[in-house]
């Protein structure tokens, strides 16, 4: 299993990573320095790509070594897959060293053996590529080869020449422990603007020979055994949210994609409940914590951005769509400025010491120096007792707050909204531990209840940022237009309000609710 960490470095910032002290303190005079040429291989529909595999053959100093690899995850940046590796004898695969080679249990060695897919394997890119290796041993013992790659990847494969640029680091773990990976990634930070890179070239070239854009990526279903550990399983769901969070960075840095901002916050939402889940046993640090809190902040503002003007002015009708419709363009405009902003903190120094330190932290596993013996006992033992305490727990705590819903405040709504999701992420955490049948009905009716409170909670968003709104256009329109502004937003803030505590005394929220008691509980 090939364990690395991956970060991209602007070109003009390399003579700065070469010169920098750990370099020249922990490794050899002289690095390593080699010119390589990447032939990637695939079906004409990407089937290995589909199956999350890439199948390169490589020329360097004169010899040619095909690989292929395969699963595994990524997880802030850090990347575990399965590597296949030896030489063949010119720019073709050797399917057949391959076979010899993967593991009969593996998925890709069922496939490879297709002759559909064996008889329809052709460049789809290339990559060339300088690279500087340099070997590096830590006082701990941990060796690691960090590897410095500057270079493109070129595609044609539709007649449409395309190319991108090339500047990484790959941190490599040879022998000792994950977290020395983050130890070394952070010492660099210090002095090289760094951002974290949870795309292999493979990924990246395949994007630029299908022409995709970055798109949205949503929670993946989190697979748990019974035979887990508590504290396995926490690492597995932080690993899981990490796994969202990450995914969703291109897509935020380009500054206008709506989706990754939405999903890239539920993933740090989903790690921030995570984290409350389990904090009897293990807290995060509180440095990094406030990080979170800044990092949800920059996220949080572009999306109640987005959801006043792409979703609750867009649902008006009647009398206030004139209004409404006045006021989107204005908040559109506001959410473009935030969702710059989003993009600025992502593409940030200060993000990406924050994605490493919270990955160095799950590696080393830095709780268990602050635990009791008790503690430890608790993290060492089975998952499913705990996982039905914490759902039972979070049942009676939703429970007990949606007693009085008929005749809630804004803010007790938004207190049983809040029990809601938690609630929600805790069953979806832990629902392959759980009977299916039983379990997806309860979640539908949860996120039933969770889109009638939802909007309730947009409407009281909605009314503080139409009040911001007129003055943060100030300098983008005149004083009539600001006044219009105004006149508008009022009526909105009346009407909404209105419709507000019609829906709160109507039968869709209470609905809702009934049907959410009448679900069986799945623990």
């Amino acid at each position: 299993m090939e364990i690395e960490l991956k970060l991209l470095l602007a070109p003009q910032d390399a003579p700065r990573l070469r010169a920098h002290p750990l370099l020249a303190q922990c490794a050899p005079p002289a690095p390593q320095v080699l010119q390589m040429h990447d032939i990637y291989v695939d079906t004409p529909d990407l089937q290995l790509c589909r199956h999350q595999a890439g199948l390169r053959v490589r020329q360097v100093d004169g010899r040619w070594v095909q690989t292929l690899k395969a699963g595994g995850t990524v997880s802030g940046g850090l990347h575990s897959r399965h590597e296949w590796e030896g030489d063949v004898a010119g720019p073709q695969p050797d399917l057949a060293a391959l076979d010899a080679a993967i593991g009969r249990k593996q998925p890709i060695r069922a496939l490879l053996r297709q002759d559909a897919i064996r008889d329809a394997l052709q460049p789809v890119f290339t990559t060339r590529m300088e690279r500087t290796v340099w070997q590096l041993r830590t006082p701990q013992g941990d060796e690691i080869e960090c590897v410095l790659d500057q270079g493109v990847i070129e595609s044609g494969t539709d007649g449409v020449a395309r190319s991108v640029p090339v500047s990484e680091i790959e941190l490599e773990l040879k022998q000792g422990q994950a977290a020395s990976l983050f130890d070394v990634a952070l010492a660099l930070l210090q002095d090289v603007p760094l951002q974290l890179g949870h795309m292999s070239k493979a990924e990246r070239g395949y994007r630029l020979a299908t022409a995709q854009p970055p798109q949205a990526v949503k929670a993946q279903p989190l697979a748990l055994d019974a035979a887990m550990s508590v504290e396995q399983v926490f690492l597995a769901i932080a690993g899981n949210c990490l796994e969202q969070v990450s995914g969703n960075q291109d897509g935020v840095a380009a500054g206008e994609d709506v989706e990754s901002v939405h999903q890239m916050r539920v993933g740090l939402r989903r790690l921030r409940s995570a984290l409350a889940m389990f904090k009897s046993l293990l807290v995060l640090p509180d440095g990094l914590m406030s990080e979170l809190d800044w990092l949800g902040g920059a996220l949080g503002e572009a999306r109640d951005w987005d959801v006043l003007a792409g979703d609750t002015l867009a649902r008006l009708d009647g009398e206030a769509q004139a209004d409404a419709a006045a006021l989107a363009q204005a908040a559109h405009a506001q959410a473009r400025v935030k969702h710059v902003q989003a993009a600025q903190a992502v593409m940030s120094a200060r993000y990406t010491a924050c994605m490493l330190g919270l990955q160095r932290w799950l590696q080393a596993r830095a709780w268990r120096d602050s635990c009791s013996v008790r503690q430890v006992r608790r993290l060492d033992a089975p998952i499913c007792p705990f996982a039905r305490a914490t759902l039972r727990k979070d049942q009676r705590r939703l429970v007990k707050r949606g007693k009085r819903l008929l005749h809630a405040t804004p803010q007790q709504r938004h207190r049983v909204r809040i029990a809601a999701k938690k609630t929600r992420y805790a069953t979806e955490f832990f629902s392959s531990l759980l009977v299916a049948r039983v379990v997806q009905p309860y979640v539908g009716r949860l996120s039933a209840l969770q889109d009638e409170l939802g909007w309730l909670n947009d409407v009281q968003v909605a009314d503080r940022l139409l009040q911001q709104l007129p003055d943060v256009q100030t300098g983008q329109a005149d004083q009539s237009a600001q006044d219009g502004l105004r006149q508008h937003a009022a009526f909105v803030r009346g009407y909404l309000a209105a419709r507000s505590q019609a829906q709160g005394s109507d039968g869709r929220m209470h609905k809702a609710w009934r049907r959410f008691k009448a679900a069986r509980f799945p623990a």
